[in-house]
Parts: structure tokens; sequence; C-alpha cells
């Protein structure tokens, strides 16, 4: 079966539907997908493989040039549980912006030792009303963003 948009969305709409549930402002929220989830999984890594396919054949994170392409996946609409799905792919910093409803991201290492924001490979969470400039070092990561109602402002300038 040839990946399409519809199935990539279609594989991350489990996923989805668990970061709905959580409490963005709940620094031990990603705990709760991690054990509906587990990072490590064949799951997991099985959706790593789609998505850098996806990537590689120009379905995902099409937009924008290096140090960050990007690419919006699905609206937040009733199926994917009221969240954007997005994805970036990522060598440097991006834009700044903050994140009025939070964020939860599922970052993938691609290449060398990359960190994101410090951290490596995982689940990452930002809380309502954080800000960033968001920065990979060492190396390059794939990164698939969930956003509670497509909520992001890349106007703001710093936290709120």
């Amino acid at each position: 079966m040839s990946e399409t948009r519809e199935t990539l969305i279609a594989a991350l709409v489990p996923l989805a539907e668990v970061v709905s549930k959580i409490d963005f402002g709940d620094e031990r929220a990603p705990r709760a997908v991690e054990a509906a989830f587990p990072f490590g999984s064949v799951a997991i890594s099985a959706l790593k493989d789609r998505l850098v396919q996806a990537h590689e054949a120009g379905l995902l994170a099409e937009r924008g040039d290096w140090p960050v392409k990007w690419g919006r996946l699905a609206k937040p609409t009733p199926a994917t549980y009221g969240l954007s799905i997005d994805a970036v792919v990522m060598t440097g910093p991006g834009p700044g912006h903050r994140h009025p409803n939070g964020e939860f991201s599922l970052a993938f290492a691609l290449e060398g030792s990359p960190r994101f924001d410090g951290r490596a490979e995982g689940y990452v969470l930002e809380g309502p009303g954080s800000w960033h400039i968001p920065t990979v070092t060492d190396g390059k990561m794939l990164i698939v963003y969930f956003l509670p109602q497509g909520s992001i402002d890349f106007a703001a300038t710093g936290p709120a």
C-alpha cells in the first residue's frame, strides 16, 4: 500500500486521542502518553519509519528551507480530537512562537545525536502560554506536534 496523507493521519489519530485527554499544564502528562504508547515500542518505531518515508516522498514537512522544513498534516477537527497535527524536520533553530493552549510533540532522531531544545528524542510537552525558539542541535530530528485547536502564535515575541 502506498502511503498518503490520509493514511498518515489515520496512523496518528490513536495517539491524538490519548494526547487530547492530557492536562497540558501538568508536567507529568507525557507519562500518560508513554504508558499508552511507549516511545521505544515496535508501534512507535514503525510509525517513525512511515513518517520518515513520507518525508522523503515529499508528503510530510514539505514546505520551507533548511534548517526547518514543515507542513500541516491535519487541521483540528472532531476526527483528530480537536488537535492539529503538524510536522517539522529540523537541523537548527526555527521561528519563535507561543503555545496558547500548549503543544505536545513526538521527536525522532534522524541523524547524529540531536537534541530538541536540549532534550533527546521522545515525548515533549510545552505548557499553555509557553514560548520558545524551537532548536535542534547536533543532528537532525523529525518532530510531529499536536496543538489543541491548532493554536500557535508566531507573532509572539516572548513568554506571556
